[in-house]
């Protein structure tokens, strides 16, 4: 019996990693814009459009564990990859400042942190939703 469980517990450990991995970065997009006084640039507030409800539309697939999540989370998920994609793309200088969205406000290449000379906010958040993608598409393929 307890063999016949263990797929059910690894999904739900994949999508807890999921939820996990947007909750600690919709804390860390509040933290850079409230305490630390960051304002967000026009992609970002686009990237957080994208993020904030994967909190909990995961957190209301755990439980009890939906198979369906998936459906609901991925195109949120690669639609933030996308925005989040364009945003480093426009602030590693590939697309030119002539076509950028952020004419007004906050720039879209404003540096507020830097570390280890290539791990800016904007890459963050790519890394967020690389890392939220691939685990929906392992999570997709464990459950029937």
């Amino acid at each position: 019996m307890a063999g016949s469980d263990q797929p059910s517990g690894t999904s739900w450990t994949i999508l807890f990693a999921c939820w996990l991995l947007v909750a600690v970065s919709t804390a860390g997009s509040l933290f850079f814009s409230h305490v630390m006084g960051f304002a967000p640039c026009i992609l970002c507030w686009y990237q957080r459009i994208f993020l904030f409800p994967l909190v909990l539309i995961l957190a209301a697939g755990l439980f009890p564990l939906d198979r369906g999540v998936v459906r609901y989370a991925l195109p949120l998920a690669v639609a933030g990859w996308l925005v989040a994609l364009y945003h480093n793309l426009l602030y590693s200088g590939v697309i030119p400042k002539s076509i950028q969205p952020c004419s007004q406000g906050v720039s879209c290449t404003e540096k507020y942190i830097d570390l280890f000379g290539f791990v800016t906010i904007p890459m963050l958040s790519l890394l967020s939703f690389t890392t939220v993608i691939t685990l929906l598409f392992v999570l997709k393929r464990r459950m029937p």
